[in-house]
């Protein structure tokens, strides 16, 4: 479970990976629907969230480093790893826009990493349960924010996000540089096949990932344009009937 060498050869959309995503898409619609049932007991998923994440965190820098592994390219500097750091602020101090920040790149981002991972292992090995316990527990806590404390996304946000994230992408890019990392995937794509392997090279490349990060914000932003609106009606109908 701890190997190194073994439990390798992860295939894309196997029935091992396929059951795992239907898990995670099953406890999202689990907390939709069940919602006024969970809401009183809201602090004890709170919790288990927030722990969740500093575990996944903590283990798999160990797990690394007790192997001989470690490298300073497995730093948390990925865009996942900053959503869950970032999560687990929001956990022990409310913050608005962190929030807003925490909804474009802890939403879909996290789910487009478990749906082509970069992974070499398979179940039942610690990376993988790591990998897709992390970035399941990521979209789940966004999930949290919108459902048991109310917290809701303007459309403003998505510019707001992107200066955002191009800001931190200049320390990362400088950072890549200096040590040959590839945090934020700003060096090359992903070893692995996934969309980033189509955007070409040079500056076509960092082109194509500004772009695609506008597309996502705006993608990510569709239910909470639908939430809101939804919202909004509710409360015209009642002020309406009053």
């Amino acid at each position: 479970m701890f190997s190194v060498s073994g439990m390798q050869g992860f295939e894309l959309f196997s029935a091992e990976h396929l059951i795992t995503l239907g898990i995670f898409f099953g406890v999202c619609l689990g907390l939709v629907l069940f919602r006024n049932q969970i809401r009183p007991h809201k602090n004890v998923l709170k919790w288990m969230i927030f722990w969740t994440l500093v575990a996944c965190q903590v283990s798999h820098q160990l797990w690394l480093i007790l192997t001989g592994q470690w490298q300073i390219g497995d730093l948390p500097l990925h865009m996942c790893s900053m959503s869950s750091f970032l999560a687990m602020y929001l956990f022990l101090k409310k913050s608005v826009k962190g929030f807003y920040v925490l909804y474009f790149i802890g939403s879909l981002p996290a789910i487009l990493a478990m749906v082509t991972p970069e992974m070499s292992y398979t179940f039942p090995h610690f990376d993988y349960i790591e990998y897709f316990l992390n970035h399941s527990a990521i979209p789940i806590a966004v999930l949290y924010f919108i459902l048991f404390e109310g917290y809701r996304v303007p459309r403003k946000a998505i510019l707001f996000t992107y200066l955002v994230v191009n800001i931190v992408a200049v320390p990362i890019f400088l950072f890549n540089l200096l040590f040959d990392t590839n945090f934020f995937y700003l060096a090359s794509p992903t070893e692995a096949k996934t969309i980033l392997s189509f955007f070409g090279s040079g500056i076509m490349y960092y082109l194509n990932l500004e772009a695609a990060a506008l597309i996502v914000f705006s993608i990510t932003y569709m239910p909470m344009w639908q939430l809101i609106k939804v919202e909004n009606r509710k409360k015209l109908i009642s002020t309406y009937e009053q």
